[in-house]
């Protein structure tokens, strides 16, 4: 009965791991950046599978290694994908050339400009993405990130380097 039991147990843990390295794993945002979307400290799932088999796409939640910060993943939403034209002017972000309704976007200082508040036009490259937070406000993303040894704009993510999308369910 016993080495069952454990034969047993180190089977489920086995699988545990293997499901969370490569399929779905619980993950939380450690601040206010995707507000009102996503809160603080909430639990929300991370699903890996699907981004080998499908592109990203806009409006996607994804979590990715942060680019200006070692051994931290963000949560950012993707805004623009390979070959669209993004151009933000006065907080309002412009999609090829149109006005993109953003319903889910907070402003917590909205009659002051910050810096990534009036940018572009970009073009966005082959295989990367424009990703920012939904609390703009509040959101180190695409608009802000400079290479720490070079001081050059970080405008865009790999997607190779995204690790997958948030699932919401609701």
């Amino acid at each position: 009965m016993g080495k069952r039991l454990l034969k047993l147990v180190t089977i489920s843990v086995f699988i545990a791991i293997l499901l969370r390295l490569f399929v779905i794993e619980g993950i939380y945002p450690a601040s206010e950046s995707m507000e009102p979307t996503l809160y603080k400290n909430n639990y929300y799932f991370l699903e890996k599978v699907s981004k080998h088999f499908t592109k990203v796409k806009r409006g996607d939640i994804v979590v990715f290694p942060s680019p200006v910060k070692e051994n931290r993943d963000l949560i950012k939403r993707i805004i623009a994908v390979s070959g669209d034209e993004i151009l933000i002017k006065n907080k309002a972000v412009f999609l090829n050339g149109r006005r993109l309704n953003e319903g889910y976007v907070k402003h917590t200082r909205a009659n002051e400009l910050l810096k990534g508040d009036n940018l572009g036009p970009l073009l966005v490259p082959k295989g990367k993405v424009f990703v920012m937070g939904d609390n703009r406000d509040e959101s180190g993303d695409s608009r802000d990130w400079k290479d720490l040894s070079t001081g050059e704009p970080i405008y865009f993510i790999s997607t190779r380097n995204i690790k997958g999308k948030i699932i919401l369910f609701f």
